[in-house]
């Protein structure tokens, strides 16, 4: 299933008008066992300003317009032991991101190969290191202790999984033919047959 994180992912960062090239991550041995395959992107906005910062850590669409290069790292829910229940606890959610992402996180974006060959990026120029996950914990103090134990771990940014699929949902049109994103098509149908409703986008009810 990583292809789909993948496409969900490249689908919203390209509608939002990046340039998206997927990064070759061959990591040393010890890093291989604590991966989970996670997926590197390199995006890139040359509708941005250059030296624009990050103006908040939990990311959405707005501040999409403000991000020049980034590095995005994309932790799905389908190669883990991440289940609804999870997603609906800040506990649960906050020992998940403890155990499975955080304990990771500083070898996410770590660029070098097996062979010690550096991926081709301009590592001269500022970019910002996001990674897109399942979501945050909605309650304190476990919100507050992820975004801190996170940012301590060097991520500057996270998108939510949930942000990218209302995203998504809200711009497809029934009337528009998606022939070329398998993704957005499936969208488009859902719409048309009213199985996503606007404007709350409630599923299957």
């Amino acid at each position: 299933m990583a292809g789909f994180d993948e496409n969900i992912v490249r689908e919203y960062f390209e509608w939002n008008g990046f340039l998206v090239r997927q990064l070759r991550k061959y990591s040393v041995q010890s890093v291989k066992k604590l991966s989970g395959g996670e997926t590197t992107m390199m995006v890139y906005n040359p509708a941005a300003p250059a030296n624009s910062a990050l103006r908040n850590f939990q990311l959405f669409s707005a501040d999409m317009a403000t991000i020049r290069q980034a590095i995005v790292v994309v932790k799905g829910w389908h190669r883990s032991r991440f289940t609804p229940a999870i997603l609906k606890s800040s506990a649960k959610l906050y020992n998940f991101l403890k155990k499975d992402v955080i304990s990771q996180a500083d070898s996410y974006f770590n660029l070098a190969t097996s062979a010690g060959e550096p991926e081709q990026i301009n590592e001269s120029a500022e970019y910002a290191k996001i990674l897109v996950l399942p979501g945050l914990p909605t309650s304190e103090p476990q919100r507050s202790e992820s975004i801190a134990l996170l940012k301590e771990c060097g991520v500057d940014g996270i998108v939510a999984f949930s942000t990218i699929l209302e995203s998504l949902l809200r711009q497809v049109e029934v009337n528009h033919s998606y022939q070329k994103s398998e993704l957005l098509q499936l969208m488009r149908v859902l719409k048309m047959y009213d199985m996503v409703k606007d404007p709350q986008l409630t599923l299957f009810q």
